[in-house]
């Protein structure tokens, strides 16, 4: 097995140097291209005496900077920190701050730069892509033109030197309190790309449109399971007309589309699918939160010649644990299916015994895709790694096959669209408004996106904030996909004789007291 997605992508190169490799736009860039511009990346780094496992921030939407950036990281030995492009600037600096990251690579026109880099000062070099912003001081930041593109190319991969070696963090969560970043080595990031590409039999013919950010897990993995068997990737990074995405995939005669519930939910109720000539797509993927099962139905009937693979994951997982094999979507319809190639799953009690068939149980996985554990947060990693399992805080069953059902989650966390989202974030940034008592934020269902957020909101006697009040702060304080959809003021929050907040009663509409 390859030490390193460099290893895979350098094989790549070397077979197809002139094949296309991304499409983004107007532009094509070929393997030969792409591994020329990660050099240079990596050579850059290398003149600014980069350290193995250094930490490389990432603030720009896909796009083939994006991908030489991320590569370039690993060639130089470092560790890239893909960061969420929709963010705000509180989020971004904490992240930055919690990785040690020396570097930026950012968006020159991203709104919330010009705030990162008067919070982070002197303790991060930026290096801005395309236009910079009116509000950037030249003298805080340089041009990529004048940094990269004047760089000799550097290929040694000598600085990664042995597969165990941190390779990237992603945050999950984590605001003002202890982020999240699970902690990514080459090993993790090597056997879950070979495991997925091993199941979905990926091959150098396949071409995938793919409209997941890079920074997400799930789009990481598409990333890299396509370089490295020699594939292409089109890029779009909006949803907002989905008969654009369509006319693309018809445009393109891309072979593979991945999605979560939401991006179907759009494509299901805002287009029709018999318009568009899709005869050559050869596989759809779904993950990043359960999919209404009528919705998987409709999609294989109106594209029988596609395989719809149903899917389960976690970031701590690198992307991938499960898949349901196209030809059982009917039968076990529901599941999501059994543990990819390389991966061990077991359901357990609360004692960590296995249950039998039919119970109820926590899933706990095993694998080399599992994470090396939470960046700086030895903890964390304890609540959660434990007798080298990781206890992934999902509930499920499995049927007489083997299959694996979904029954909830133990923890609260909210998945809106492609997005996690900790209720205590958003329960952080009301609370910064005088006059809060308490606040809840959980998650209810919605039909397009899975779950939006609602917050239920304590407040002081005497106090009187009004909802608009309440949305205006967490639009300064928050990105999009995390301001809550519903606000409900109520007298007191339902608890336990603990204490405890009893989440599931606020996840109605409205709650009497």
């Amino acid at each position: 097995m390859a030490n390193s997605l460099v290893e895979l992508l350098l094989n790549s190169v070397e077979k197809y140097p002139e094949k296309e490799v991304v499409a983004h736009k107007d532009r094509r860039v070929s393997y030969s291209r792409l591994w020329e511009d990660a050099c240079r990346v990596a050579g850059y780094l290398r003149d600014q005496n980069i350290n193995r496992e250094d930490r490389v921030g990432i603030l720009i939407e896909n796009s083939p900077e994006y991908i030489a950036m991320y590569y370039g990281v690993l060639i130089a030995g470092g560790a890239a920190v893909g960061l969420n492009s929709g963010a705000k600037a509180r989020d971004l600096v904490n992240w930055l701050r919690h990785s040690g990251a020396k570097w930026l690579f950012a968006q020159g026109s991203h709104p919330e730069l010009a705030e990162v880099i008067k919070a982070l000062g002197k303790e991060i070099t930026v290096v801005c892509v395309g236009a910079p912003d009116a509000q950037l001081d030249a003298s805080t930041y340089v041009k990529w033109e004048d940094s990269i593109g004047r760089t000799e190319p550097s290929n040694s991969i000598g600085n990664i030197t042995n597969s165990n070696q941190v390779a990237a963090i992603i945050y999950t969560s984590g605001t003002t309190g202890k982020p999240k970043g699970v902690t990514l080595s080459h090993r993790n990031l090597v056997a879950n790309t070979l495991s997925i590409i091993s199941y979905l039999e990926l091959q150098e013919t396949d071409r995938i449109l793919n409209v997941l950010p890079f920074h997400y897990s799930y789009g990481n993995s598409v990333l890299h399971t396509h370089l490295a068997v020699g594939g292409s990737l089109v890029l779009e990074n909006s949803l907002m007309y989905p008969q654009k995405i369509l006319q693309k995939m018809q445009s393109e005669k891309v072979t593979g589309f991945s999605g979560v519930p939401s991006t179907y939910a759009l494509l299901l109720s805002r287009t029709n699918l018999k318009e568009y000539d899709l005869s050559s797509i050869r596989y759809m993927t779904q993950a990043g939160g359960p999919m209404a099962p009528a919705s998987v139905e409709r999609f294989t009937r109106e594209l029988p010649h596609v395989r719809f693979f149903v899917m389960y994951g976690q970031t701590e997982a690198t992307a991938r644990l499960t898949w349901l094999p196209p030809e059982k979507l009917v039968e076990k319809l529901g599941s999501i299916g059994i543990p990819i190639p390389g991966v061990k799953i077991r359901i357990c009690d609360e004692h960590d015994r296995p249950v039998e068939s039919g119970v109820t149980g926590e899933i706990q996985v095993q694998g080399g895709n599992v994470m090396l554990g939470y960046w700086r947060d030895e903890e964390t990693t304890r609540t959660v790694l434990k007798d080298n399992w990781l206890h992934t805080g999902d509930l499920a069953h499995q049927d007489d096959d083997g299959y694996i059902y979904i029954d909830g989650r133990s923890s609260d966390m909210i998945k809106t669209g492609a997005n996690r989202v900790s209720p205590k974030e958003i329960e952080e940034v009301i609370l910064e408004l005088e006059g809060m008592e308490e606040v809840a934020a959980v998650g209810i269902p919605d039909e397009i996106l899975g779950q939006v957020i609602k917050v239920v909101v304590v407040l002081s006697p005497g106090v009187d904030l009004s909802k608009r009040a309440i949305q205006a702060h967490c639009h300064k304080n928050l990105a999009s996909y995390k301001i809550p959809k519903f606000i409900e003021f109520v007298s007191q929050l339902p608890k336990t004789s603990s204490g405890k907040v009893q989440r599931f009663l606020l996840q109605t509409e409205s709650l009497k007291n």
